[in-house]
């Protein structure tokens, strides 16, 4: 099963007795899973149960769900409030008689909000019932288009990834084999040290010396550091066949390549794998602005 990520967009159509109806899911990145739900006046019945569909298809992201409704295709009756119309009548005959002027026009007063309105349709809980199933349905085959959109996205996502752990481990070889490493190498270097301190005092420090020494070679040591970064890209690669949401602890994971990169950089006495540790921190920091996107 191919990584997802937690961006996404899909919708879905449908009718069901005259009701013309579109869900609308997007999706984008998020620490947990926050779910909105905006459903028209008479359709409230529908919020929970998306929501719980949301919750069975998604584990991370910002989910807006919206639904439009249109009864277009329908007959509609039109209703006027009578007693609303007497009083708007009553009223406008007074202003008439106190200052003056042609009486109100019934188009005038019928278009006044609540005198006249679209009756809504009276249904029972039996139709509500089949409506909604019909709605619900319809919005699982959107969530079904969702999950696609975000495994197809996913997919493009663990190829971009892979190549930045390819060439993590790349970096982590060349400092691995780096001359620097050597055993000749720390010896020269070692020799440059007490030549430096020699040149410095006249008097030979034997626990100056010993200090430094071991200094150095304490720094010119990033085994483990490298022993670190290939276990890290062995546990990365396990996470993009896993098949699973790995979006936190694939976070974890580049933390912790990123702490292996700085520890190299600082214990680097040599050019050229302070270079090596600064591409390392370079090609890791992509990775992580990748892995915000995992679901």
């Amino acid at each position: 099963m191919p990584l997802s990520s937690m961006t996404g967009y899909a919708r879905a159509s449908s009718a069901f007795d005259g009701l013309h109806w579109q869900w609308e899911i997007k999706s984008v990145n998020g620490k947990g899973l926050d779910v909105r739900c905006r459903v028209p006046p008479g359709f409230e019945t529908l919020d929970l149960p998306v929501r719980e569909i949301a919750q069975k298809n998604l584990k991370r992201g910002n989910i807006q769900i919206s639904l439009t409704c249109d009864r277009g295709g329908t007959e509609q009756r039109l209703a006027v409030n009578e007693m609303a119309l007497e009083q708007v009548v009553v009223l406008a005959e007074r202003l008439r008689e106190r200052l003056g002027g042609a009486p109100p026009q019934i188009e005038s007063l019928l278009a006044l909000r609540g005198v006249m309105d679209v009756a809504a349709s009276i249904e029972d809980e039996a139709q509500i019932a089949k409506r909604d199933k019909a709605m619900l349905a319809s919005a699982e085959e959107a969530f079904h288009a969702l999950t696609i959109a975000r495994k197809a996205e996913g997919a493009k996502l663990a190829g971009v990834l892979s190549l930045h752990l390819d060439r993590i481990e790349k970096l982590a070889l060349a400092a691995r084999d780096n001359p620097a490493r050597t055993v000749e190498a720390i010896r020269v270097r070692l020799a440059e040290q007490v030549a430096r301190l020699m040149d410095a005092s006249s008097s030979f420090d034997q626990d100056r010396l010993h200090q430094e020494a071991v200094l150095l070679a304490t720094r010119a040591d990033i085994a483990e550091e490298i022993d670190r970064l290939f276990a890290h890209i062995e546990a990365a690669r396990k996470l993009l066949l896993s098949g699973e949401p790995v979006g936190r602890q694939f976070d974890f994971l580049s933390q912790e390549f990123n702490r292996e990169a700085n520890t190299l950089c600082s214990k680097a006495s040599e050019r050229s794998l302070t270079a090596i540790g600064l591409e390392l921190k370079t090609v890791i920091d992509q990775m992580r602005e990748q892995v915000q996107n995992i679901e």
